[in-house]
């Protein structure tokens, strides 16, 4: 009897391989462009269409390969970059594993040329599914370029698990943006169906974090240089005035190679203690350079993952490096309407000596003494105030009775101030009562109910809204003065390719180069409210994972989530109105899916007395 292992085929293994290495189009972009940079290319372009599903081109002018070495590139665990087990703990590269290529040559149609600076002719390679259809000589110039067409043609479970061109496209966005702000020395383009998305020459951090972000970021960005034996960190944080309630702007790197750490970026929110408001996030840009004996980046298929030897330690020094430059930051002067101007010395005053203040009193002074004539004090008029001329002092001598006068009326006048303070009454004829115009307390069958009015008024604005959308646009208000919003490069190409839906909803805009001007909001809103409204809707368009089928979803609970947020229940009018629509709608849960109602059953209610 034979046995049952066997050997699986290689091309069944590449397969395999690719599930884990090749998860979506942006992760071919990821390992093509990090070979290019380890090839030594000093400019790299990604030519991407229907966000990677129908191709993506990655062309470099790195050093090139043999046909041999294009041919053994394709092969599973082929690499020019570890040659020893101890090779794994001295990395200085971006990949190693030799698994990349193989992959993408399993689940893909895979084009390659490539040429180096000594040679007279390249070579190219056509690739399906793991074997090799053609190889010919080719005229091209020196680098590599690889076109990688029809991505999981032979797999199409895991293509139909892919998401919508806007999410795809999303994905690939963020991994390009890891790559080039990791190697601003690199001149990157990425272009998207013909429409050239980021064009970033070779610059500095600082010009390269600009060209990414847009130009207002300039003026947003604290510098940090701290050096240790342990981990030198340099980089840049955001000020803490601009802290958004998204974590898009939050980019972490060790030795060149973008990495997610939870524990690290405690020690960054840490830092911004006491500085921002609950529920926001702090920017940052912060790179890391350690041993790479140090550190174990084979931990995921993807080296997001990185283990530290010295992690404690690195966390402590990020924390203090970032608090020193914070508090650097906030020595410089700079134009706040909040901080109080009194103690300002005026520029005139600058140089000029400084002097001890002196105090001038008249020992003499009495305010109740009497001059001949009547008066007071000083002779020549009468120094009294008027309320104790009123009283009948200044104009005669004092005597013992005018003082027991005077705190007789003082006595009075308390007496009468207290007789006049007036105990609020509760309307007790009404079986609705509001609590710090948001919580509504009513009776019950079972007991007592207390009602979130915001999350109920939350969920009324969503169930009109969802049900208004279907027939027709929702009804829009035009703004007095256009809004101006500053937006990344993301936001904005998130919010341009929901614009059909999000002109539905009730917005009219204008696009600067950095900025968005919107003339027009959903009726719904209030003025407050707007950029609240803004802050949601991109939250959920450009930095989650959402369906096309669900943003329409998503932007109506960020409208009501606003909306309710601001509403103020302040008669008992407007505590029925609400309750009433409330409990005609079929779900008793927020947008959000949060409690509304809590119930204090009858014998809860006995028990507190």
């Amino acid at each position: 009897m034979s046995g049952i292992i066997k050997l699986l085929p290689d091309h069944i293994a590449n397969q395999i391989a690719a599930g884990e290495v090749i998860q979506r189009p942006a992760s071919v972009v990821k390992e093509m462009v990090e070979n290019a940079i380890d090839a030594g290319a000093t400019s790299i372009q990604v030519i991407v269409k229907d966000a990677g599903r129908t191709s993506i081109r990655i062309i470099d002018n790195g050093c090139g390969m043999t046909p041999e070495d294009a041919v053994m590139c394709f092969e599973r665990h082929a690499t020019s970059k570890v040659s020893s087990a101890e090779d794994l703990f001295a990395l200085k590269t971006k990949g190693f594993r030799g698994e990349a290529l193989a992959s993408i040559a399993a689940i893909a149609h895979v084009t390659l040329k490539t040429k180096r600076t000594s040679d007279e002719t390249g070579t190219s390679i056509e690739m399906e599914g793991s074997k090799i259809n053609h190889q010919e000589p080719v005229v091209c110039s020196t680098g590599t370029s690889f076109d990688v067409k029809n991505l999981f043609f032979n797999v199409p479970a895991r293509r139909n698990f892919l998401k919508s061109d806007n999410v795809e496209f999303g994905h690939i966005r963020d991994e390009f943006e890891r790559i080039v702000l990791a190697h601003p020395e690199i001149t990157f383009i990425l272009k998207h169906n013909d429409t050239e998305i980021y064009h970033l020459p070779a610059a500095v951090l600082r010009k390269r974090i600009v060209d990414v972000l847009g130009k207002s970021s300039n003026d947003k960005l604290v510098p940090i240089d701290e050096s240790t034996d342990i981990v030198t960190v340099h980089g840049y944080v955001g000020k803490p005035e601009f802290a958004k309630k998204s974590r898009g702007e939050q980019f972490l790197f060790v030795n060149n190679r973008f990495f997610k750490d939870n524990y690290f970026n405690n020690a960054i929110v840490k830092a911004y203690d006491g500085l921002i408001p609950a529920k926001h996030f702090p920017s940052y840009f912060l790179y890391l350079e350690v041993d790479p004996s140090k550190i174990d980046v084979n931990v995921h298929p993807t080296k997001t993952e990185i283990k530290f030897e010295e992690d404690t330690y690195i966390y402590k020094i990020l924390l203090s490096s970032i608090r020193q430059a914070l508090g650097k930051y906030n020595i410089v002067p700079t134009l706040d309407f909040e901080r109080e101007t009194s103690f300002d010395l005026p520029h005139s005053m600058k140089n000029q000596p400084a002097y001890e203040p002196v105090i001038k009193v008249n020992p003499e002074y009495n305010p109740f003494k009497t001059t001949s004539n009547g008066g007071s004090g000083n002779a020549g008029g009468n120094q009294f105030t008027k309320a104790i001329r009123a009283e009948g002092f200044g104009d005669r001598s004092i005597t013992p009775a005018d003082w027991e006068k005077f705190y007789q009326i003082d006595e009075v006048d308390a007496h009468e101030k207290i007789e006049t303070v007036t105990v609020p009454q509760i309307d007790l004829s009404s079986n609705q009562f509001i609590f710090h115009g948001r919580y509504l307390i009513t009776s019950g069958e079972q007991g007592l109910l207390l009602i979130d009015g915001n999350r109920a008024y939350e969920r009324i604005v969503y169930d009109e809204m969802m049900r208004n959308f279907v027939s027709a646009p929702i009804a829009s208000q035009q703004l007095l003065f256009p809004m101006d919003r500053l937006m990344s490069a993301t936001d904005k190409g998130a919010w341009e390719e929901n614009a059909n839906l999000l002109s539905r909803f009730g917005f009219a805009w204008e696009f600067s180069e950095e900025h968005i001007h919107l003339t027009a909001v959903p009726s719904i809103l209030q003025q407050e409210s707007i950029d609240e409204c803004l802050d949601h809707i991109l939250e959920r368009i450009a930095y989650q994972t959402i369906d096309k089928g669900e943003i329409a979803h998503a932007v109506v609970v960020s409208i009501a989530l606003s909306a309710g947020r601001k509403k103020k229940i302040n008669s008992n009018e407007t505590a029925r109105s609400v309750l009433e629509q409330f409990f005609q709608s079929d779900e008793q849960l927020s947008p959000e899916g949060k409690k509304v109602i809590s119930t204090i059953s009858n014998e809860e209610l006995k028990s507190l007395f």
